[in-house]
């Protein structure tokens, strides 16, 4: 037994080292307050309802809005939305989250949709687009520092055992405000990191983990809770940092006009052929007369790159294969990303056209992501729509929906 705990404490020791090194070769300071900045996020309540991921989300939005542009979004709006059936109580995830701001049906004002009422307003135009959301790898935490600094805030998971604000548990230390999980549990609450201080003392908390440093958080439990809504969360906390989200690029300007799509329920599951690398096609019609300027995708792991290629006027499959390059690159973190074209495309109205993208995600073996019924209850998952297709050389093409899916692959244009 005394093994095994120096064993543990000697790993502990090892990591504390390392992120020692990696703060001073990252040149990022050692304390950083996000709210000493034009901070004007406010701290809100979920009450008693299941709604922890979307006030997170909505919350890591508004704090990555640029200074004099903020705004308070609708956690009504995100959690009532038809494509989702967990309805408020029963929780929810961030990829719920992800899926409602990338197909542009939100975010909108609270004031346009107040909290609280079980009602969601419909027929609301988006306040902005969202266009590009960055997942960070797991344990990366000097990657959720530099996003923080960056960005201004990155939705986080914890295992939380605590019952509302006035809660109690063997892990949270009230009078600090602090907390650390050291156990084996999955996340079960969503919250927002917005600073840090690697020499936050590790006897703050109630359970002394292996060294001193910490993140500030911000919950969506009231000004009751902790320090006027705030905590800290140790850096050897079990959960922190294992699931975290970068609100990237947001489009306050209208860049695009019009959103091509099929998967309204976002990035459920993947597919592919056993290899890192396959291709995915969506074939869409053109509403007006207009100019294909953007794709957007995921990378469903870091270091990806990709080839995006275009095609008009193409009858079927077979026309695919008639495609020019468009767009290529390479994405540092796994994510949604809007590529745009090196060159609008032009299209009439009612014009078919296709979008096409070849992807090699390192380490995948499915690499294309893919909205699916998980058969869990909490999508309403609709394959019939559109004209998805998938292969592994380019060449053969076989239809998404053989698969039981729909491609994540999108289109944006512009009106001429």
């Amino acid at each position: 037994m005394k093994k095994k705990q120096r064993l543990t404490w000697l790993f502990a020791g090892i990591f504390a080292i390392s992120m020692l090194i990696d703060a001073a070769a990252s040149g990022l300071p050692r304390q950083y307050d996000g709210r000493t900045k034009d901070w004007t996020v406010q701290i809100k309540d979920q009450g008693s309802l299941g709604t922890c991921w979307a006030f997170a989300s909505l919350t890591a939005l508004e704090a990555s809005l640029p200074a004099g542009t903020q705004q308070s979004f609708s956690v009504d709006h995100m959690s009532l939305w038809e494509a989702v059936r967990n309805g408020q109580r029963d929780g929810g995830d961030y990829v719920m989250s992800m899926a409602y701001l990338l197909s542009w049906e939100g975010p909108v004002l609270e004031s346009q949709d107040p909290y609280g009422d079980g009602k969601r307003q419909k027929g609301l135009a988006p306040a902005c687009h969202v266009q590009e959301i960055q997942i960070l790898e797991d344990g990366a935490l000097q990657k959720v520092k530099e996003a923080v600094l960056q960005y201004g805030g990155v939705q986080s998971s914890l295992y939380l055992d605590l019952n509302g604000p006035e809660g109690e548990s063997p892990y949270y230390q009230k009078a600090q405000a602090a907390y650390c999980y050291t156990g084996a549990k999955k996340p079960n609450h969503d919250i927002v990191i917005v600073g840090w201080d690697d020499h936050y003392p590790k006897e703050n908390f109630k359970k002394v983990p292996a060294g001193d440093g910490a993140f500030l958080c911000m919950n969506s439990w009231g000004k009751e809770f902790g320090i006027n809504g705030y905590f800290y969360v140790s850096y050897y906390d079990s959960c922190i940092g294992t699931c975290n989200i970068a609100y990237t690029d947001i489009d306050l300007a209208g860049r695009y006009d019009t959103i091509y799509q099929t998967d309204l329920c976002g990035w459920t599951g993947q597919v592919g052929y056993e290899s890192d690398t396959a291709w995915f096609a969506n074939i869409y019609t053109a509403s007006h007369k207009e100019t294909l300027e953007a794709v957007g995708f995921y990378a469903t792991g870091p270091e990806t790159e990709y080839q995006v290629y275009a095609v008009t006027g193409l009858a079927d499959k077979n026309g695919l294969n008639q495609r020019k390059l468009v767009a290529s690159g390479e994405f540092e973190q796994a994510g949604f990303y809007t590529v745009p074209l090196k060159k609008g495309l032009e299209l009439e109205k009612d014009q078919d056209f296709a979008v096409i993208v070849k992807i090699t995600s390192p380490g995948k073996v499915h690499p294309v992501a893919v909205e699916c019924d998980m058969r869990d209850g909490k999508r309403n998952v609709e394959l019939k729509d559109g004209k998805g297709y998938i292969s592994y050389d380019g060449i053969r093409w076989s239809a998404d929906k053989e698969q039981g899916c729909n491609v994540c692959l999108k289109a944006y244009t512009s009106n001429r």
